[in-house]
């Protein structure tokens, strides 16, 4: 993010709550298999995106693309100005780890391999966890 005519002070403030905001959007919660799946409702996510991550949260199919039985906890990273989904098959930057043994980690793997991974300047938030219940 480039921020031009204000102080460093001012901009690093701005980026930092930039950031902060992006992270910060409201969850659904979905248990389905014996997990616990959570889609972060992020406004910059289409009507057609937000339709496939509840999917995941609702379908064993759709879910065991993402997490194979057993396999721990999850995460799905995007690149917000890249999205999820385009013309129905997921953008190159849209990445899933899965079979760790925490949330932390599946959140920074997922974010680490999606933010080397994306083509544009704003950094990657999760879209999508799975905890095992």
């Amino acid at each position: 993010m480039r921020l031009k005519s204000i102080g460093l002070a001012a901009g690093l403030t701005l980026a930092t709550v930039g950031h902060a905001f992006a992270q910060q959007a409201a969850a659904e919660l979905y248990q389905l298999d014996g997990v616990e799946i959570s889609v972060m409702t992020h406004a910059f996510l289409s009507d057609e995106e937000m339709m496939t991550l509840r999917l995941v949260g609702q379908n064993r199919d759709a879910l065991a693309l993402f997490v194979p039985e057993g396999a721990g906890y999850a995460a799905l990273a995007i690149a917000p100005d890249e999205g999820f989904v385009r013309e129905g098959i997921p953008v190159d930057s849209a990445i899933a780890m899965s079979g760790m043994q925490d949330i932390d980690s599946a959140r920074a793997s997922a974010l680490e391999a999606c933010d080397a991974a994306r083509q544009t300047a704003q950094d990657c938030v999760i879209a999508l966890e799975v905890t095992p219940r």
